[in-house]
């Protein structure tokens, strides 16, 4: 337990508090977020904080609290989410819902994602009601549910019915990024300013179908074999989009010239494939930035092992880089897809502004390079898809800011979603730290 300059407030620290959180099963399905978030609500009534719940469904609940500035300055939004992807068929070497602490890591289920982001916003925003910090603008605190499951219980749902709790916000402060990772020698630490946008597609395949004793020769299967290799190999066209130059110009400005010169050779199409090969496994983390993407991941179809299907259906995974249309991304797909007569629908889009707004981002890198010497921010787009993109659609900017400075041989993204999920305490305590710093200076000219 720490106490701060009000003797009367007590409260957890930020590694505490993440392990009480673990120990919240709120595998997403179901959900049960709401013990999770009660016991989150009772730190901020044990300090004074008024909260507000408001939920779809009483058993997935969402909180929102506000600490008062000054008004010099816009309100400035923290949120995330409890929810975390299951354990099924994975093999831990500690109990993943226990939150234990083993070699100095907090092991457990949404220790990355993202409880460990939300125990740095929740100790940080305490620690500034606690000391009564000089705020310039509001400080909103937003924890919800469901995000795992695209957020229609969560975010969307405070989006669509509850906006007025988020009047005047620009700027916010969410998953993912303010970790560390080393290239070269440098330690940069990426900020998410943009990510790519959610676009699914429903590929209906159609045939006679028939009996199975009888040969097919383009029935729904070989088609379905069709399209999915079509799709396998497909290479959709490179794209050089504000959010992806901002990223490997700034990445590119801090190594040795070579190396520079060789990742701005990303942005030339006619270079990007043959670049992406020579940098073998870290290639792979800048291909999605680069190109509008499609996974096959979903296949419905056949109801009895004698009888061909008359219908099959393919539900796959589009992710579309910021400022691109639905329309423009099937008809990239066209161009691949062998086959006239497969029926594409798109089943869920969610369009994000092309451009991001970059006004506090040089706050934020100030916090870093306070933190961490070495420390090089650069501004990041997301590959995948976060609760951004429904406080997008109020104007709000979100920032992928959660600070965790990492040992150089730990592979922060490969930990996420998978078994024996960690997170190093120092790194929890290093993030509240620096989110603390943030709304303290927030506002200040």
């Amino acid at each position: 337990m720490s106490t701060l300059n009000n003797p009367n407030l007590i409260y957890e620290s930020p590694a505490t508090i993440l392990q009480h959180l673990i120990r919240f099963n709120t595998t997403n399905p179901p959900g049960d977020e709401a013990d999770c978030i009660a016991y989150i609500e009772e730190l901020l009534h044990q300090a004074g904080i008024e909260t507000t719940i408001v939920a779809k469904e009483n058993d997935r609940p969402n909180l929102i609290a506000r600490i008062k500035g000054s008004g010099a300055a816009p309100p400035l939004l923290l949120y995330g989410h409890v929810d975390v992807v299951g354990v099924d068929k994975q093999v831990w070497s500690h109990d993943p819902f226990g939150g234990e602490i083993h070699d100095g890591y907090i092991w457990g289920r949404g220790s990355l994602d993202m409880k460990g982001g939300i125990a740095m916003m929740v100790s940080a925003f305490l620690r500034a009601h606690g000391e009564r910090t000089h705020l310039q603008g509001d400080i909103i605190l937003a924890i919800v549910s469901d995000e795992e499951a695209g957020g229609d219980l969560g975010a969307s749902f405070l989006v669509d019915n509850y906006a007025k709790y988020f009047e005047g916000v620009e700027y916010a402060i969410g998953e993912f990024g303010g970790f560390s990772f080393q290239v070269s020698g440098r330690s940069f630490y990426p900020i998410m300013v943009a990510e790519k946008q959610v676009c699914w597609l429903r590929a209906t395949l159609r045939s006679e179908g028939g009996h199975g004793s009888l040969g097919q020769q383009n029935g729904c299967m070989a088609q379905l074999g069709k399209l999915l290799q079509s799709l396998n190999s497909a290479k959709l066209p490179i794209h050089a989009t504000p959010a992806a130059t901002y990223m490997i110009e700034s990445m590119a400005a801090a190594l040795p010239a070579i190396a520079g010169m060789v990742l701005r050779g990303l942005l030339h199409p006619s270079r990007t494939d043959l670049i992406l090969k020579l940098l073998g496994d870290k290639g792979k983390l800048f291909q999605p930035l680069l190109r509008n993407t499609v996974s096959a991941t979903v296949v419905r179809g056949g109801e009895k092992i004698n009888v061909h299907p008359s219908e099959i259906i393919v539900e796959l995974d589009g992710r579309l880089l910021p400022g691109f249309t639905s329309e423009q991304f099937i008809a990239e797909l066209r161009k691949h897809i062998i086959q006239d007569d497969v029926e594409l629908e798109v089943i869920r889009y969610e369009p994000i502004p092309a451009k991001p707004n970059m006004g506090m981002f040089k706050l934020l890198s100030d916090v870093l390079t306070e933190a961490d010497g070495a420390a090089i921010p650069v501004p990041m787009l997301l590959p995948g898809g976060t609760d951004a993109r429904h406080f997008a659609r109020l104007g709000i900017q979100t920032y992928g800011f959660l600070p965790m400075r990492l040992p150089e041989d730990i592979n922060f993204s490969a930990l996420i979603h998978a078994a024996d999920e960690r997170v190093p305490v120092t790194a929890i305590d290093f993030g509240a730290q620096a989110i603390f710093r943030v709304l303290e200076r927030y506002g200040k000219a």
